[in-house]
């Protein structure tokens, strides 16, 4: 079990500057992400992307940023439980909250903040049926958390955007076979990425089956073979598969979040413009996540909502108690 003064649900910029924020009041913060990495939309779908409204950057890549919210809350040693859903939220006593993901990992907490951005991104799933028969560690995946795990493995990839090309391009040196599956000729991924792929599948290191998408999955218990069919033709191909990972994007949804007795507004959590704390006491929610009256979906916002979060979150876990910053600087190293 983890325990902790705050538990952040969401590793997107805000979530990440919510570090910084608490840890000057001396409150630990753990943060959850279903995505396997942190950055959020930053990170999983414009990493180059370049961002011109955070004060003091004309101009800084989306991935920069993330790196320097890394870099910037290093110092409060947080914890990071990635790759992993919060499906349960209970309160327990005045000021407890317990956390459950979809791993089974709990979380105790004093305070809970959900940075989620536009929510909890999913996995867009390919219509293929008896695809969830091999969820769950039989075959099926939507992201790659561990690359090693495919090592000598057989592997099937569909998808045409970065994702899929940077991941073949990486797990051709990995697996044993490696198909990729596009349904067009054209990819909408980066030329050079593309160039690779190419390249890959010209020596053989790859099989590469265009205008074709997935038809069907097979195996007694777990994932033995992938079914493609051509879009043309409609001739159908077996490929043998030990993992399928279809790799067609995120798509934000709030999922269990809707389930907490939570006051929501067309898909965001309505807060109160004091400090961002929801209608559950001890329970906030800052970034593009929350709603309120003449409310600006900026990153910037969202530092702003962040910090006074943390000062409520302060007071709520320690009422009538008075705070107090330090910064000094010891051989050179910033401390708080």
């Amino acid at each position: 079990m983890i325990s902790t003064d705050i538990a952040i649900i969401g590793a997107g910029p805000v979530g990440l500057f919510a570090i910084f924020e608490a840890g000057l009041l001396k409150m630990r913060c753990h943060l959850i992400d279903y995505l396997p990495q942190v950055g959020g939309q930053l990170s999983e779908i414009y990493p180059k992307k370049p961002i011109y409204d955070i004060p003091g950057f004309p101009s800084v890549l989306a991935q920069e940023l993330i790196d320097n919210l890394m870099e910037q809350a290093k110092p409060f040693h947080p914890g990071f439980t990635l790759g992993e859903r919060i499906e349960g939220l209970e309160k327990r006593g005045e000021a407890d909250f317990v956390l459950t993901t979809n791993m089974g990992t709990v979380i105790e907490a004093k305070v809970v903040v959900i940075a989620g951005g536009l929510g909890c991104f999913e996995p867009r799933k390919p219509a293929v049926a008896g695809l969830e028969k091999f969820e769950n560690g039989r075959g099926v995946n939507y992201m790659i958390l561990d690359p090693e795990k495919y090592r000598g493995q057989k592997m099937v990839i569909a998808g045409g955007g970065d994702s899929a090309l940077d991941w073949t391009i990486f797990l051709a040196e990995v697996c044993s076979e490696l198909t990729l599956v596009h349904r067009s000729e054209s990819f909408r991924g980066a030329p050079d990425s593309v160039a690779k792929v190419m390249e890959l599948a010209e020596k053989g290191k790859i099989n590469l089956v265009l205008n074709s998408n997935l038809n069907a999955v097979h195996g007694e218990g777990k994932l033995e073979s992938v079914e493609i069919i051509h879009n043309k033709t409609m001739e159908t191909t077996s490929v043998e598969a030990d993992h399928l990972i279809p790799l067609f994007g995120l798509s934000p949804k709030l999922g269990p979040i809707e389930q907490w007795g939570l006051n929501i507004s067309k898909s965001a959590i309505e807060v109160n413009v004091d400090d961002y704390s929801t209608n559950v006491p001890g329970v906030y929610a800052i970034g593009d996540i929350n709603t309120y009256t003449n409310k600006l979906k900026l990153i910037l916002c969202g530092f702003h909502e962040a910090a006074l979060m943390s000062h409520s979150a302060y007071q709520y876990m320690n009422p009538g108690v008075k705070y107090t910053m330090k910064y000094t600087t010891v051989n050179g190293v910033s401390e708080f």
